[in-house]
């Protein structure tokens, strides 16, 4: 059927707060519309997101604290100008900002400094504690069964089933019967709960914030050149400058180690690039297309502060923990990072479906599964403590365990000469379950309206809002991931999105 003059303009997804909260860092969903858009074209938006991300301590954390609102208001630009410079051929410059991340925790948590923190976790203590007695168990032999039971005597224990101070009074004996293995390893042991309990006024008052936050920035300006062989068909390609910036502060009993560790990403540029193919039938409103952007590496100079590492003492904690201490040499060296932003798809859709009427969808692949960050200094020490946590060749900041898949769908319509609106839903797989504690969402189901205003057949005002409601999610460190660990869950959360587009065809 033919739409009966249904003005182009309308025919772009109206509401701009498309993507404004995807899985991961995805954020601006790197649209290829206004490219397509026939003529010579120009357009420019804004979209804010407003969301509310709470939760509470949950897992091997061992309290159950609120956790308040970390999910951070940000806001980001996009820009696109399209011109048709012969019947054939045409060129387009398209700014966005496709991947970040805004938050910052607060309140009293297991993600917020304070002067009790432990270098470990309580259960990471007792934990190792446990193992250490039961090697010297092993190392008193056959004198360890008379020497519990003197013991267990005394107290009125159970020898069958000691407590641990009974155990430890019993290792007491042996050492004092010339047990020399026993001796050292008691003495080893005291040494390093002294060393730990002594780092936990230091962890909480040396750094500068108290507050686990993250930031990241990025901007693509996308160069592309596009050859149209008939009125149907239009193939594109085109070179892609990013920029990537950012920063990291983790602070609070959660990150163990790293409680006081600072990343600050000094911003870097690389090139990608991006390719794909258009279909269209005008008359009836029908546009299909199909766009490939890859991957982008950075080589980033990474500013990496480790608070623990001024504690006095650092070499007797690690050596206490059975640690390398020899290893810490590596992470006064300052060495750059890859960081490589994923690939990704988009598919888009629509068609006509009656007069006045159109119907369009997006759906959206990125490769999240593929992506990790692991600063120079961050995966040194991990991989120094990791066979504390049986992760010996280390672990990442960041990382994610699926890649993400997103849909959006609507209904848009021509209401008068100079009015038009649309209604749309929308879907976000997620990028795993657990997740990071720096964007603890799995996705969202989400509903959106927009209206667009045209006061000249060549230019329109359009703005929209968009309510999701955000996936559960189970938030785990680094040292975490790949595993069913977490510290804290976050459920029942929500954001609002709002956009505002102007557009100018000329």
């Amino acid at each position: 059927m033919k739409l009966k003059h249904l003005s182009t303009a309308m025919i772009l997804a109206t509401l701009p707060a498309t993507g404004a909260f995807a899985a991961a860092l995805d954020r601006s969903g790197q649209s290829m519309s206004a490219f397509l858009q026939p003529g010579n074209y120009f357009e420019a938006g804004i979209s804010v997101l407003d969301p509310t991300v709470e939760g509470q301590e949950a897992g091997t954390t061992s309290t159950n604290r609120k956790i308040d609102d970390m999910g951070g208001d940000y806001f980001f630009p996009s820009a696109a100008l399209k011109l048709q410079l012969t019947d054939k051929f045409s060129f387009g410059l398209l700014y966005d900002q496709p991947f970040g991340a805004d938050a910052k925790y607060t309140g009293e948590n297991a993600f917020v400094s304070n002067p009790n923190d432990g270098v470990l976790s309580q259960n990471s203590i007792q934990k190792l504690a446990t193992q250490s007695i039961n090697k010297l168990v092993d190392a008193a032999g056959a004198s360890f069964a008379p020497a519990l039971q003197a013991v267990t005597g005394v107290t009125g224990g159970d020898p069958t089933n000691p407590t641990q101070q009974e155990i430890l009074g019993a290792l007491q004996q042996v050492a004092q019967g010339g047990n020399t293995t026993v001796a050292g390893g008691l003495q080893q042991l005291q040494q390093t709960q002294t060393a730990l309990e002594a780092a936990k006024g230091y962890l909480g008052s040396s750094t500068d914030t108290n507050n686990t936050q993250v930031k990241v920035d990025t901007q693509n300006l996308s160069m592309v050149f596009g050859f149209q062989p008939n009125q149907n068909f239009n193939f594109y390609a085109g070179p892609v400058l990013q920029t990537v910036k950012g920063n990291v502060k983790l602070r609070g009993e959660a990150y163990s180690v790293y409680n006081g560790y600072d990343a600050d990403i000094k911003e870097t540029t690389g090139v990608g690039w991006l390719a794909g193919a258009a279909y269209q039938i005008p008359e009836i409103a029908l546009k299909a297309s199909i766009t490939y952007r890859s991957e982008i590496d950075h080589k980033v100079n990474i500013n990496e502060d480790i608070a623990l590492l001024g504690f006095p003492v650092i070499g007797d904690v690690l050596a206490g923990l059975g640690l390398d201490a020899s290893k810490l040499n590596a992470l006064s060296e300052d060495k750059k990072t890859k960081i490589t932003t994923p690939q990704s798809v988009n598919l888009d859709f629509q068609t006509g479906i009656m007069a006045n009427t159109v119907a369009f969808a997006n759906v959206r692949w990125v490769n999240w599964k593929d992506f990790s960050i692991q600063p120079y200094k961050f995966g040194e020490l991990s991989k120094l403590v990791g066979p504390i946590i049986g992760r010996p060749d280390g672990f990442n900041l960041v990382e994610y365990a699926d890649d993400q898949w997103s849909v959006n769908a609507g209904v848009g319509r021509k209401l008068s000469e100079q009015w038009a609106g649309n209604v749309s839903v929308g879907w976000d797989s997620g990028a795993g379950n657990p997740v990071t504690t720096l964007g603890p969402t799995e996705g969202y189901w989400n509903v959106g309206v927009g209206v667009q205003y045209s006061p000249t057949p060549a230019t329109f005002i359009a703005g929209g809002v968009k309510y999701f409601w955000l996936g559960d999610a189970k938030a785990q460190t680094g040292a975490q991931a790949g595993s069913d660990d977490y510290v804290a869950k976050f459920e029942d959360n929500k954001a609002l999105a709002y956009g505002l587009k102007i557009g100018y065809r000329f």
